[in-house]
């Protein structure tokens, strides 16, 4: 099963601090690296670390070439992955060091995607494949319109929430991943079990997976709820666990594998991401989260 990933790519600047910083303050960092980010790369990396057959569509500059390398260094197929003439995306990281993490997202060639792009990315795939897609990109609505069109089935991770997500067409999701904050935003509840009961009666077809942080995970649709437990683990930098859980969750997920074993290797693979530094650079391989 194919997974198109229709996603952010960044440059992410990481900035390790005694503590975030505070308005008007000026902070020396104790360390500074680059690594690979954006929430669809990551998401398209973990996908491919899990096993899946994914597909990046997007865009970066010049400045961002190697970021399409890595991709490709680890089996993601980057045809729809287009070098254009601005500035790729970018990202300032803070974090802390109980591995808590503070971001500024710059969107760059993110924000320059355009309708017809992503109509020629989606127009000639199979029906019934997924098409993932987060909230870092521009013309969001035009995904959605693309992929009811090419018959696609789609999963949204609304991250980071935007009042724009709120204007889409969300009864075409089939699966939504969500933190606390962004069910909230949504939902206007905070509780967990009030969060999902909204949203199957807001969107009754679709299935939720609310993520909880140490409190772990539920899935949850008409049909069947699920809980799963966070695993311990010494956390150094929670940058890119969640999108560990989607990919890892997703590649079984499209593979038709029980919704208890998807939601397992997410967790397993989310245990080993954050015990790791950076995002992309901390993602686990399959035969790492199997060990668990």
């Amino acid at each position: 099963m194919r997974i198109t990933n229709i996603g952010s790519c960044c440059i992410d600047h990481v900035y390790s601090v005694p503590h975030f910083v505070m308005p008007g303050e000026t902070l020396t960092s104790t360390s500074y690296a680059i690594h690979p980010g954006g929430k669809g790369l990551n998401q398209s990396l973990a996908l491919a670390k899990a096993g899946a057959e994914v597909h990046h569509a997007g865009m970066i500059g010049q400045d961002g070439v190697w970021l399409k390398e890595r991709l490709e260094k680890f089996g993601v197929n980057t045809q729809c992955l287009a070098v254009i003439n601005a500035p790729t995306g970018h990202a300032s990281i803070q974090i802390n060091p109980e591995g808590e993490n503070a971001i500024v997202i710059t969107g760059g060639a993110n924000r320059q995607i355009e309708a017809g792009d992503i109509q020629g990315w989606l127009a000639h795939i199979e029906p019934d494949n997924y098409v993932l897609i987060q909230n870092e990109i521009s013309n969001l609505d035009a995904v959605f319109e693309a992929s009811a069109a090419a018959k696609q089935r789609l999963i949204f991770n609304t991250a980071p929430m935007g009042s724009n997500v709120m204007d889409l067409p969300l009864e075409q999701v089939e699966l939504f991943i969500l933190n606390e904050i962004e069910a909230h935003a949504i939902t206007g509840e905070n509780d967990p079990k009030h969060i999902l009961a909204a949203m199957i009666e807001l969107y009754p077809a679709a299935s939720t997976i609310l993520t909880l942080g140490a409190a772990g995970a539920i899935f949850k649709n008409r049909q069947e709820e699920l809980h799963q437990s966070a695993i311990e683990a010494e956390v150094i930098d929670t940058t890119g666990a969640g999108d560990t859980f989607t990919g890892f969750f997703l590649a079984h997920y499209a593979n038709k594998r029980p919704i208890a074993e998807c939601l397992s290797m997410a967790a397993k693979a989310a245990s080993i991401c954050v015990a790791r530094p950076g995002a992309a650079t901390s993602i686990p391989d399959l035969s790492e989260v199997m060990k668990l």
